[in-house]
């Protein structure tokens, strides 16, 4: 924040009761911290990212709260966590996004509220700044992160850019040498947004990986004028479109590879894409979060201030829908994200994905989908399981192979997706899948993919088109074609765990007093059937609430079968809505 840009912001808080409800969250938050002892070094296993990103919440409201009140009693408690975090014997370098979060942390409290910084205060915060969080960053030990294409690189990138630019003045030879590195090496992650904006590591990882982007990259404006062409990178001022067509009509996510379960949250970051494409249509989501006026689960966002930087001067009422239905975007984990309505709260959502399990983050979830109707999220997606429950078991979480350890959890395999298992294998982690076709208009929005390189050995050809037809119901197609091997193939859902099979080929699933009508249509001889989602072994962890409903059917060898599902909400009058068309038809006018 420049000196005087106070200024602005207290326009913007005194103009919208909206703003003005943002600006009072953040001070709220920073007074509940006044009296909290500082934080500690305490580990959860091999992390300290939780006290890390408890300190940039800290910091980042009281200096807010200082710079923007005057009130020095927020200067003085940012202070006192700030010394308090430079006493830790390091940031936990071993896990570096520890350092990178915690730098970012004390950068923003010793530049923010350096005036009222005693000269002691000043020389051990800067040490710490320098020590622990810059020179650590050189260490070949613990900076693999420079190589990565993940949100690592972004996250750490950011923080020591930071730090640097806090220190810039007493140290400008190793301030410029690490600015410099990190131009360099974020370009690499900011290549899987190409070739227009689909985050290979979901949602959840979107808006981790993307805000430290948007931190860095202002940080370079705000400094130097000029962020040297990355925002100009391709697909890169696109994803926000990502972002923002990943919410469903249930205001739930499409949370797949390692996302969580709950609901999607306001990001400070989609701001920075909305004014820099003039595009406010990209806020619409944003706008919704902000309208509920309890901003109680926003306002525990660490860069919760960011929203008001980079918001300053938004006119809310000037924030329309965007006019597209259909997102689509390809990269290492395409999507097809589609809806029948922006504006009714009985619309339709589904999200459909493709890719590899092979992709940062990713599930066995090839061919699957999310779908909302009526407010509620009928085909679900149970997200990341959490990473310390299962590393101290001793879990290898991470290794990707065909026969890695990370493939025999429960929420990490194809078994429990929402999209096909063929006699019973694990989809191929060398196989990929694009969208191969899309299309949006009031009779057909669908996507399309040809998924036959994730059965490998399984199948001879496989292609799954997910479509709402008439902005009414929803239509999953399979078409495919057995090896010269006959092939079990079990075609599962995971939904709310009220379903009734109400006969060989219908089911009834019944949520919040709402109902959704599950019909197989292809083939006519079927037997539904439920399976549970409860734990198998000691370290899944339970998934209550859920059931998998379904069918097998076996495809005689050679042969070729369509598999075709049904998902009709409660509006539809389910025996005179049917559609019936070969995918290759489906881009047919």
């Amino acid at each position: 924040m420049m000196e005087g840009e106070e200024q602005g912001i207290l326009k913007t808080i005194a103009s919208d009761p909206i703003w003005r409800n943002v600006h009072q969250a953040i001070l709220v938050e920073s007074d509940k911290t006044i009296p909290l002892p500082p934080i500690e070094r305490v580990l959860e296993g091999r992390r300290l990212l939780g006290k890390s990103r408890e300190a940039l919440q800290r910091i980042f409201n009281l200096s807010y709260a200082y710079r923007l009140t005057n009130d020095e009693k927020y200067a003085h408690r940012a202070e006192k966590e700030m010394l308090a975090i430079a006493e830790f014997k390091d940031w936990n370098p071993s896990h570096y996004l520890d350092v990178g979060e915690m730098t970012m942390a004390m950068a923003i409290g010793y530049d923010w509220t350096y005036a009222k910084l005693s000269a002691p205060s000043r020389e051990k915060i800067s040490r710490a700044i320098v020590e622990k969080g810059l020179k650590t960053s050189q260490d070949k030990r613990y900076n693999s992160w420079l190589q990565r294409s993940n949100n690592w690189n972004q996250v750490c990138n950011a923080g020591i850019t930071f730090g640097a630019l806090a220190v810039y003045e007493d140290h400008p030879d190793l301030a410029k040498q690490l600015i410099k590195r990190a131009v360099n090496s974020i370009k690499l992650p900011m290549e899987d947004y190409a070739p227009n904006g689909a985050y290979p590591e979901g949602y959840g990882y979107w808006n981790y990986g993307t805000t430290f982007n948007v931190l860095f990259l202002t940080a370079l404006e705000k400094a130097f004028g000029t962020d040297y062409g990355l925002s100009n990178r391709p697909g890169f001022m696109e994803t926000a479109g990502y972002y923002e067509n990943m919410i469903g009509t249930s205001r739930y996510p499409f949370n797949y590879s390692d996302a969580g379960g709950g609901h999607g949250k306001l990001s400070p970051a989609v701001f920075y894409f909305a004014k820099k494409s003039n595009d406010p249509s990209l806020l619409w989501v944003e706008k919704a979060y902000l309208q509920k006026g309890d901003l109680s689960r926003s306002a525990d966002n660490r860069v919760f201030p960011l929203l008001m930087l980079l918001g300053a001067g938004v006119e809310f009422d000037k924030i329309t829908p965007p006019s597209k239905k259909v997102w689509v975007g390809q990269g290492k984990s395409p999507v097809t994200l589609m809806r029948s309505s922006w504006t009714r709260p009985d619309a339709i959502f589904v999200g459909f994905k493709a890719g590899s399990p092979s992709a940062p983050h990713a599930h066995m979830d090839i061919g699957s989908f999310v779908m909302d109707a009526d407010g509620v999220r009928w085909a679900i997606d149970l997200g990341s399981q959490n990473y310390h429950s299962l590393e101290k078991l001793g879990m290898d979480i991470w290794g990707k192979e065909q026969d890695a350890q990370r493939w025999t959890i429960k929420r990490y395999n194809n078994f429990i997706h929402n999209t096909l298992t063929v006699n019973g294998q694990l989809q191929r982690v060398d196989g990929y899948a694009k969208i191969d076709d899309s299309g949006e208009s009031d009779a057909l929005k669908h996507g399309i993919s040809d998924i036959t390189d994730l059965y490998k050995g399984q199948l001879a050809a496989a292609r799954r088109g997910i479509a709402i037809v008439d902005d009414a119901f929803v239509v999953v197609r399979d078409e495919m074609k057995a090896t010269a091997n006959s092939a079990t193939v079990r075609w599962v859902m995971l939904a709310p765990e009220g379903v009734e099979i109400q006969d060989d080929n219908v089911a009834i699933l019944n949520k919040d007093g709402k109902r959704l009508t599950l019909r197989v249509d292809h083939p006519a001889q079927v037997k539904l059937q439920k399976w549970s989602t409860a734990p198998t072994t000691d370290y899944d962890t339970t998934n209550e609430g859920t059931v998998l409903v379904g069918f097998e059917y076996t495809v005689p060898a050679g042969a070729s079968e369509t598999l075709q599902v049904s998902l009709l909400p409660q509006n539809v009058v389910v025996d005179s809505k049917t559609f019936d068309k070969p995918l290759s038809d489906w881009g047919q006018k």
